[in-house]
């Protein structure tokens, strides 16, 4: 956790794990079929540049997407209705709705860090039922 003394946040550490297991994908399938060994390979390498460059912040009020020192968007909780980190036994997708859109994210951070952040900083978004409104 980092703190400064006017404000109090948490980067989330990158992980490499989901862009790493793409590109290893990536050389047995060119084995099999050079175009799909590529196009597999080309993903993840955009996924690693992507967990290279981007930061997760948690702020007291919102999600903080950063490029750099750039904020590339930010998700104000109180527009949270529902989050979820799909597939438990190996995180690859993360997923919340906001009043208005829906985001998918690749699991590009810690699991357990994005987890614990989320419980802090919207649980009550957890509890929401997944019914349409």
């Amino acid at each position: 956790m980092t703190s400064t003394p006017t404000a109090t946040y948490t980067d989330l550490p990158s992980s490499y794990r989901i862009p790493l297991a793409v590109i290893g994908l990536a050389m047995p399938l060119a084995l099999i079929n050079l175009w799909l060994g590529a196009v597999v390979g080309v993903f993840g390498v955009f996924l690693l540049v992507q967990a290279i460059t981007l930061t997760l912040r948690f702020t007291t009020t919102a999600l903080d997407i950063y490029r750099g020192d750039t904020l590339i968007r930010a998700f104000p909780y109180a527009d949270w209705q529902h989050w979820e980190i799909f597939w438990g036994p190996v995180p690859i997708l993360f997923y919340f709705r906001e009043v208005n859109s829906i985001h998918f994210l690749p699991i590009l951070f810690g699991p357990t860090e994005l987890r614990a952040c989320l419980e802090t900083h919207c649980p009550a978004a957890t509890s929401l039922s997944k019914n349409p409104e």
